[in-house]
């Protein structure tokens, strides 16, 4: 038989899926791998563990074939994005690898956002700009650390990393490249403004290629790691968000993917680069004939999580015979939509869309001594609902309105949390019964890479049922109502976000 492996690098796991030549899923491995935090907003990974994680999850799938009789034709990538690495002039690590979620860059960003060369990077490059960004984290170490910037010879990603490591070749596919906010989405080659901004040369960046390329003549040592063919291809992929979209079939502008997972996602395929007048959205390259547009949210699944854990009553747990979860989801149901005029705004983690703000802090809206711990649980679920549905109007007024959402994510195990969705959005949400989104789209690039199908769109064959969710008429009049005060109430308190943060962090 043959097989592929779907490989989805995660910021606190790595996940390979199995698959055979049909993109049936036959079997699943992850291996994880600690986030290192801190107060200043530090959020970083060992660039080694993820390396051997890797290498350890495609040893894992690959134990399963016989190679005597068994053909495996490629492994491919989905990888988490905006990562950076200092390399020295052997392509060793100088640092830890700073992720998409470490906040240090926080000043460089806000004064990037506020100058004229900010707006003309934005528009260059399709990135907002925020700390997130490998531009502004580029800005934050030549501010802050300029001998370790000085003394690296290369910067990478964590894929470039990955594949240098494997193959030694240093290079980046094209939709990784894009989310730098160092790729020019015109021209698909390294901007001369940011280079120029950040110091850095041409040179010491990985060459750009599509996400189909492959490599092959894996090193010695990473055959024996894997326990593989060395002439193996490898395929790059694409970063998560644009494979999510691609995994579940959302490759047409009229299907907007949602993933609610940790933190949520919103995106759109488009034929074109569409950059938004107000700079919430970002627009990053797929490959050279397809973009994705959308916003990522820092605050998901992590803030109904923090609500459960501290507005579920612990006793009420014990006497239900039920899991907080269960419970929460119970209870969120016997609260009306709107939760008796309670808002709340989810920014407990700052914000990337559409706020772009790391300093945006939480908070309810309309508590009164009538209000409960029932009401408040409604609340948070409806305002990470809400939050999401900003972002959703604002990718709906630049490509225009979909015919149907497809979501994923953690979130579906929740059946009050797939309503509402579809309540909040006024638009019919579908819901894979069995998805991999990432690794099915990460196989499906290698797919096309190999000659197996003659585009993306291939990726329809392989996605199974649907659950269909169509939005109560009376719930969606309801947040029809609530939306306007949500975004007002964002205006009137973004003014006080960088004080209340500074206060915190004193």
């Amino acid at each position: 038989m043959d097989y592929l492996i779907g490989v989805d690098v995660g910021t606190t796991s790595t996940k390979a899926i199995l698959y055979d030549s049909h993109a049936h899923v036959l079997n699943k491995f992850s291996q994880g791998y600690p986030l290192y935090r801190d107060i200043s907003g530090m959020a970083e990974e060992d660039p080694q563990q993820i390396v051997t994680a890797v290498e350890k999850v495609i040893h894992d799938a690959a134990s399963q074939l016989n190679f005597q009789q068994d053909r495996l034709l490629a492994v491919s990538f989905s990888s988490a994005n905006q990562s950076l690495i200092l390399l020295d002039d052997h392509y060793q690590p100088l640092s830890r690898a700073m992720t998409w979620a470490d906040t240090r860059a926080r000043s460089q960003a806000n004064a990037l956002k506020q100058s004229s060369a900010g707006k003309q990077i934005y528009e260059n490059t399709g990135t907002p700009i925020h700390p997130m960004s490998p531009l502004t984290k580029l800005l934050w170490l030549k501010d802050q650390h300029s001998d370790k910037l000085n003394e690296a010879s290369y910067i990478a990603d964590i894929k470039s990393y990955l594949f240098y490591r494997l193959f030694n070749v240093f290079k980046v596919d094209i939709s990784i490249a894009s989310c730098t906010g160092m790729m020019n989405i015109n021209t698909s080659e390294w901007d001369q403004q940011a280079l120029d901004l950040t110091g850095i040369r041409r040179e010491q960046l990985p060459q750009i290629v599509a996400g189909t390329t492959q490599e092959r003549g894996l090193t010695e040592e990473a055959v024996k790691a894997m326990a593989i063919p060395a002439d193996t291809p490898f395929v790059y992929g694409a970063f998560d968000g644009a494979l999510s979209n691609l995994g579940v079939g959302a490759i047409k502008q009229d299907t907007v993917a949602i993933t609610i997972g940790t933190s949520a996602g919103v995106r759109v395929i488009t034929d074109h680069p569409v950059i938004d007048p107000q700079q919430r959205l970002f627009c990053y390259a797929v490959d050279r004939v397809l973009w994705v547009v959308g916003g990522p949210l820092n605050n998901g699944g992590d803030v109904f999580q923090w609500a459960v854990e501290h507005l579920v009553d612990a006793s009420a747990v014990k006497n239900e015979q039920l899991d907080a979860y269960s419970l929460a989801n119970k209870v969120i149901e016997d609260v009306p939509a709107g939760a008796h005029g309670l808002i709340f705004h989810p920014f407990l983690g700052g914000e990337r869309a559409p706020l772009w703000n790391a300093n945006a802090r939480g908070s309810f809206f309309g508590l009164t001594n009538l209000h409960t711990r029932a009401d408040m649980l409604r609340a948070v679920l409806e305002g990470i609902n809400m939050n999401i549905a900003t972002v959703f109007q604002a990718v709906c007024n630049l490509v225009g309105d979909p015919v149907s959402v497809t979501a994923t994510g953690g979130f579906s195990q929740s059946a009050v949390w797939r309503q509402m969705l579809a309540d909040v959005l006024d638009c019919p949400v579908n819901i894979p019964q069995a998805f991999e989104s990432g690794c099915l789209g990460a196989i499906t690039m290698a797919m096309k890479s190999l000659g197996m199908v003659d585009d993306l769109s291939a990726v329809l064959n392989f996605i199974g049922e649907k659950d269909s969710y169509q939005p109560n008429e009376e719930n969606a009049a309801t947040y029809h109502r609530y939306m306007p005060l949500f975004k007002s109430l964002e205006e009137v308190l973004t003014p006080a976000y960088n004080d209340i943060a500074q206060l915190q962090q004193n």
